[in-house]
């Protein structure tokens, strides 16, 4: 499961540097300054499922130590 989260993270990253790059494109292009909001979700969508996952991850390595240091502490 951890590979399949690993491997996700690093998919929705290109999506988020992708949307990211489509949104600045299009801000900076849209006549009179202001584009569509869902333009912004282009980015923002993919930043949440970021967080998600590297908060996933993050607790999988951490709980993972934590239970090495216990096994050895016993």
């Amino acid at each position: 499961m951890t590979k399949f989260i690993r491997h996700f993270h690093r998919w929705v990253s290109i999506a988020f540097v992708l949307g990211f790059l489509i949104n600045a494109v299009v801000i900076s292009t849209s006549p009179g300054g202001v584009p569509p909001s869902w333009i912004y979700l282009l980015a923002l969508i993919p930043l949440f499922l970021l967080l998600a996952t590297g908060v996933w991850m993050l607790g999988v390595h951490y709980g993972q130590k934590m239970a090495r240091n216990k096994e050895v502490a016993a």
